[in-house]
């Protein structure tokens, strides 16, 4: 048998989930792409100075958002380990962010939020970054942006600050202060009034902590409580987050949870009574939206395409 072991488990997962998968960026990834859609990449927990895993990312990154015209990148927060950063120039910013990201397709916009080790540090520096630096794009710390997908189809897009809704985080010595300064019931009104005066056809919620996982940190029981029922009522069809270190596609009811949290480093995962699909690797995901469907496809650090998933518009 010509196959190695490695090599004939994954054939096998292919055939049984009826995913697309190939050692290397398939076609339909180097293909233009169609008109009148979005195409993305979105990835957290990678601020770490060009440490091995994080260069690999992010070369391979840099090599889809050339194949699928990536119009912006989204991260999901811990942009700095493991403090974040204490101001605007701060030599982070060059070393984990600049530095690393500099190939020509990932000059496009960067969309973040904060996440928990950003709170250890000084996250308006992160909001005031824009100002000389316009590639970087953090206006508030829970912001909404429309975006268009055809003549008669938009994407709203709910960016949320997740690490004060953690209550653990309250007693914290390093980041107390900071996430205590926060009102969470203010940021959930917003999150509830947005969602329900959209008329998107897609609405899709960007957060740093998982609801449901299967990673180290599990499932994060604020979120389950306070925000999946918003996301349920007002049917979000999906929400990106990152906090464990992996690449993770589960369910919620109707709701898609993608956890792409790998940008330079992983850990352990595991299947749960919510899981798809999940991998202990370092990697990101991309993400093309059309007026009728997106398309997830989450990679490695080595440019292998391991996951794939659509998801129709609701």
């Amino acid at each position: 048998m010509n196959q190695t072991r490695r090599e004939f488990v994954r054939t096998l997962f292919v055939a049984t989930q009826g995913v697309v998968a190939s050692r290397f960026l398939p076609g339909s990834l180097q293909a233009a792409p169609t008109p009148g859609g979005l195409n993305f990449l979105i990835f957290g927990d990678w601020g770490r100075q060009g440490e091995r895993d994080q260069v690999e990312v992010a070369d391979q990154m840099a090599k889809a958002a050339k194949d699928i015209e990536a119009q912006f990148v989204i991260s999901v927060g811990d942009n700095f380990y493991e403090y974040g950063v204490q101001s605007v120039t701060d030599s982070h910013w060059r070393a984990s962010f600049e530095d690393v990201y500099h190939h020509a397709p990932l000059q496009v916009p960067w969309h973040a939020i904060l996440g928990n080790h950003d709170y250890n540090g000084n996250c308006d520096a992160q909001l005031a970054y824009h100002e000389t630096h316009p590639r970087w794009n953090m206006p508030a710390r829970y912001y909404q942006q429309t975006h268009k997908l055809s003549a008669d189809a938009t994407a709203d897009f709910f960016y949320i600050d997740t690490s004060p809704m953690v209550k653990s985080y309250q007693r914290s010595l390093r980041m107390g202060p900071n996430v205590r300064s926060q009102d969470v019931p203010k940021q959930l009104e917003w999150l509830k009034g947005a969602l329900a005066d959209s008329k998107a056809r897609w609405k899709i919620v960007i957060g740093h902590h998982p609801i449901y996982s299967g990673g180290e940190h599990g499932d994060t029981k604020e979120l389950v409580e306070n925000v999946l029922p918003l996301l349920h009522q007002y049917k979000v069809q999906a929400y990106f987050n990152g906090h464990d270190h992996d690449l993770q596609h589960l369910m919620a009811g109707e709701i898609n949870l993608f956890d792409t949290g790998a940008g330079s480093q992983f850990r352990p995962t595991k299947n749960t009574e919510h899981s798809k699909w999940s991998k202990a690797c370092s990697g990101f995901s991309t993400v093309s939206l059309r007026a009728d469907q997106m398309e997830v496809r989450m990679i490695d650090n080595h440019g292998a395409m391991i996951y794939a998933a659509t998801v129709k518009a609701s």
